[in-house]
């Protein structure tokens, strides 16, 4: 290709990323974007309606005391609303409830902010260790000659061999330093980072021809045919692309328990090590429920190819019923119309032939049913006997009681004297209030409220689950100084 039409196709994509979410949110105000990466992390892809627009009106009022310009008249849910439309994020309805989450271009704008803004360099022994594994297996794999594989392979069999040796007579090398493993456990968090994107794109792909496909059926613009066709090449277009060949590739994983065993057994496996203490919570909490997040999201772009598929039926066949019903008025319309007809002869009185009726050489061939022959299946058991002594029910973990919670914050704050930590007003909770979600309750108002958060420091909980076994809770020292907004 000659160099003025590589630049020219470079520009056409260039002037198509101008035109997209990802440059305006670039072009943004500098504290949208603030907040949108610190209020969207690894660990919360996704924040409620009320949480968000709670979380949002604290850091306005922040703002406006610093004296940053902004518009008088709106509102929190006024910039939530103009974020949505400008494609920043995404308002889906989860389990009967709205949540934002971050569009595919926003996600990627956040992951490129994050590398950019880090102090790291991207750049360290597992970053090119990865690339020279990455480039040995594509060799591996596209080499044509079978005896230059093998050979290949053989070595890679004597040198594992020499590491087991080695490992036998207690020779073996030194594991890896902890500064190495904390950069090599980031680099798989970097990897992973773009996953999150590629399905967002996948979905909002599908969702794109859902959306088209319904178009169609309210307008009927166009033939059933022509319709299907165009979703069938928009899907193949989509699965051939970059997004497509991640959401494949990570449906095959999917179906196989072999891969996800081993995926689950090195994260446990890494978890445990000592390095990990080199890592931040957020970091620990995403590495954690990284299979977990991931198998989230793939179902998202399943469901959003069921519901495809269920509109494409409708589609399909939403005429058929009247379409049969106008076939059946038109034959018997031609049977009115041939009946009718004075070039048909007359009918004769003469008895018509019966072709095809059975002729019986004697009674047992008419199987005459004797009622004595007949035999009775055998009485069903009786069902058992059920009371209401029988029904169990699940446990379930109650319900956070908000007035008393919030009592016990402000009788924990006179008695201290104005000021009182978390543990501090959970130790005076009543044994049945003693539960996780109080923990939680508590931890969200301390955060919608501007309270006092050092993450320094961290505090202890002991909370009872619904099985009756206690479990402890390690938060950072959240202090209530302020009454609530």
């Amino acid at each position: 290709m000659h160099p003025s039409e590589t630049a020219a196709a470079t520009w056409a994509d260039q002037q198509e990323f101008r035109s997209s979410p990802a440059w305006k949110l670039l072009s943004a105000a500098p504290w949208t974007v603030a907040f949108l990466r610190s209020e969207f992390t690894q660990a919360r892809p996704r924040v409620t309606l009320e949480a968000f627009h709670a979380s949002l009106h604290s850091f306005l009022r922040h703002l406006k005391a610093v004296g940053t310009p902004l518009n008088d008249a709106w509102q929190a849910q006024h910039y939530a609303d103009a974020w949505v439309r400008a494609g920043y994020l995404a308002r889906p309805l989860i389990d009967g409830s709205f949540v934002y989450e971050p569009t595919a271009h926003t996600a990627r704008v956040l992951t490129f902010l994050e590398g950019f803004s880090g102090s790291g360099t991207n750049l360290n022994s597992s970053r090119l260790n990865t690339l020279l594994t990455s480039i040995e297996s594509l060799a591996h794999e596209t080499d044509p000659d079978p005896q230059a594989r093998i050979r290949q392979l053989e070595a890679e069999i004597a040198e594992r061999r020499e590491r087991i040796e080695a490992l036998e007579s207690g020779t073996s090398p030194a594991v890896l330093p902890t500064e190495g493993a904390v950069a090599a456990a980031r680099s798989v968090l970097d990897l992973a980072a773009n996953l999150p994107a590629d399905f967002k794109r996948m979905r909002d792909g599908v969702r794109q021809m859902l959306h088209q496909v319904r178009r169609e059926i309210m307008e009927a613009s166009v033939a059933k045919g022509v319709a299907v066709g165009r979703v069938l090449e928009g899907d193949r277009q989509l699965r051939s692309t970059a997004e497509g060949e991640t959401f494949r590739g990570f449906t095959e994983f999917l179906n196989d328990p072999a891969r996800q065993r081993r995926f689950r057994h090195a994260v446990n496996e890494v978890l445990e090590r000592d390095f990990v203490d080199g890592l931040s919570a957020q970091e620990r909490h995403t590495l954690a429920n990284l299979l977990r997040e991931l198998r989230r999201q793939a179902g998202e772009v399943h469901s959003s190819y069921g519901k495809l598929s269920e509109s494409l039926h409708a589609y399909v066949q939403s005429d058929e019923f009247r379409d049969s019903i106008l076939l059946r008025k038109a034959v018997r319309t031609a049977e009115l119309a041939v009946a009718g007809s004075s070039a048909l002869a007359a009918r004769t009185a003469v008895a018509p032939v019966r072709l095809y009726a059975p002729a019986f050489s004697t009674l047992a061939g008419l199987g005459i049913f004797n009622p004595q022959e007949h035999l009775a299946p055998p009485k069903l058991a009786a069902p058992p006997d059920v009371s209401s002594a029988d029904i169990r029910r699940t446990p379930a973990t109650p319900k956070a009681d908000t007035a008393r919670l919030d009592a016990a914050v402000s009788a924990a704050r006179l008695t201290a004297g104005g000021r009182a930590t978390l543990g501090t007003v959970f130790a005076e909770l009543e044994p049945e209030h003693l539960h996780v979600n109080s923990i939680r309750y508590l931890v969200e108002t301390a955060r919608t409220s501007g309270q006092d958060v050092d993450t320094t420091a961290f505090e202890s909980l002991e909370f009872t689950q619904v099985d009756g076994s206690t479990r402890t809770a390690y938060l950072p020292v959240i202090t209530f100084a302020k009454d609530p907004a």
